[in-house]
């Protein structure tokens, strides 16, 4: 049982984006162009968000997981620059393609908390591309993940980012959702387990009914309008952030899903080793490389 001390509250953030810049054949999310009322819109929701943080005392840290992809729009970089330099948030996350512009994070307050959960897609950038931009994040002290949809089209790629990447950036796999049967050789999964030891659990995923999570406990859900869940994967509302007391809502939950296959999900089990492996770079999955 997970013995590590939970200090601060986790906010999972999702607002309306949900445009992105790739189109990936195999990315499970809609394809679709926001509209400039969307984007008006999401802009509004992330500055309430900010502000409301921006009045809190307790520790908090921050995962940004929207459906498109954030880091492209102004006002994501804008509030994870504001959020970084509140002395109680202690860390701000954000799942990114990292296409958008990198600039911002030079030189910026408390760029010691950010941490970018960047996901490589072959086809849509180039290798050396993508790995210039890493380059620019080492340079600049800047923590990141970087991970692969691991199709067997992506196997040369997964193997050049291993070999290029710093020995302690963790390049995580997620397994591919539209696999059948035997879809991963016994050879392949030999390889692919020595250089992510956690593929195991993305694609094989320990049942999770039942088991103690973080979740509603000090990890909530956050959607545009400020409506929380314990996780992205439970929508059963327990609230709003901007109306309700967090107090009444928090509280020790077992895990109703039979399964939990997205580390999103499975970070915050108490029976797996995810806090204590990551420490406070759990939510961006840092430190595991």
């Amino acid at each position: 049982m997970l013995t590590v001390q939970h200090h601060a509250l986790s906010l999972l953030y999702r607002g309306t984006l949900s445009s992105c810049n790739y189109a990936c054949a195999y990315c499970p999310f809609a394809k679709k162009q926001d509209s400039r009322a969307a984007l008006a819109r999401d802009a509004r929701e992330v500055a309430r968000f900010t502000d409301w943080l921006a009045r809190q005392t307790r520790a908090i840290s921050v995962l940004f997981t929207p459906w498109g992809e954030a880091l492209v729009r102004r006002h994501y970089r804008s509030a994870m620059q504001t959020l970084a330099a509140l002395p109680h948030v202690k860390q701000v996350a954000l799942q990114t393609n990292l296409a958008g512009p990198l600039n911002w994070l030079d030189g910026m307050a408390g760029r010691e908390k950010i941490g970018l959960w960047c996901t490589y897609h072959p086809g849509q950038i180039t290798l050396g591309r993508f790995l210039e931009r890493c380059a620019r994040l080492d340079a600049m002290g800047v923590r990141y993940s970087v991970g692969v949809v691991a199709l067997h089209a992506h196997y040369d790629a997964i193997r050049a980012l291993r070999a290029a990447l710093p020995p302690h950036v963790y390049l995580w796999l997620n397994a591919y959702d539209r696999r059948g049967p035997g879809y991963y050789a016994a050879q392949d999964l030999a390889w692919l387990d020595a250089i992510d030891p956690w593929f195991a659990q993305n694609r094989r995923p320990v049942p999770s009914r039942g088991k103690g999570c973080f979740a509603g406990e000090t990890s909530l859900s956050v959607d545009g309008d400020g409506e929380l869940a314990r996780c992205h994967f439970l929508p059963e509302r327990l609230g709003n952030l901007y109306e309700d007391d967090l107090a009444d809502m928090l509280q020790e939950r077992s895990c109703p899903r039979f399964k939990c296959d997205c580390y999103i999900g499975y970070a915050q089990r108490k029976d797996l080793p995810f806090q204590q492996l990551f420490g406070d770079g759990v939510l961006a999955r840092l430190g595991a490389g």
